[in-house]
């Protein structure tokens, strides 16, 4: 068994990017992005869409993964994605997926890998707009930058908001929005898109 040295935490490059460490398992690391490194919608167009069948995943495992060298793209690996349902709304996330480049869903981003804040996500208060209050312990750990930007941008999770509509979001000051936003701003242009903050599993070279 190849022995791990990389450790969670930790910054690498890989390709174009900078990414985290945020686990680590045998002879393999999940990685995200350091950075928002685009903004781009969740899907094309403004309807019911889950993550399977959403622009984005295509656009990630397609055009973005096509960016790495053949070296690079034979250490991703193809990985098994559960895709639940939101726990407030109870809107359908769809089947599971099978992507080499996917977005993170609300309970790695609140439960996992950026501190442990679930007595929240599982005590919400009517009143709330988002699933927890501005003071939460670990919403520093969630900010990210775009392009150099000296404050948050927020950025995209793969799970639905309180409908189809809408997707699971992470707030600019690193507070998690559970209702979502629109999949697609009609009537807005590019400027309104969300943050994407890639993630995938790597296997070690030792």
């Amino acid at each position: 068994m190849v022995v791990i040295k990389m450790k969670k935490g930790e910054k690498i490059a890989f390709g174009k990017y900078v990414w985290r460490i945020l686990d680590v398992d045998e002879d393999r690391v999940l990685i995200i992005t350091e950075d928002i490194i685009e903004k781009r919608s969740y899907h094309h167009k403004y309807e019911e869409i889950t993550w399977e069948a959403c622009s984005l995943r295509s656009y990630l495992n397609s055009e973005f993964l096509d960016q790495f060298s053949a070296d690079e793209k034979a250490r991703i690996l193809l990985t098994t994605i559960q895709n639940q349902d939101n726990q407030w709304y109870g809107t359908d996330a769809g089947v599971a997926t099978y992507d080499y480049i996917f977005l993170l869903d609300i309970e790695e981003v609140v439960c996992k890998y950026f501190g442990d804040s679930r007595h929240h996500l599982q005590n919400r208060r009517p009143s709330e707009k988002y699933w927890f209050g501005k003071k939460d312990e670990n919403n520093s750990k969630r900010i990210a930058r775009h392009k150099g930007e000296d404050w948050g941008s927020w950025w995209w999770l793969r799970t639905p908001g309180k409908n189809n509509k809408d997707a699971v979001y992470v707030h600019g000051d690193g507070n998690v929005g559970i209702n979502g936003n629109s999949v697609f701003f009609r009537r807005f242009g590019p400027e309104r898109d969300g943050g994407i903050r890639p993630a995938l599993w790597l296997k070690h070279v030792d």
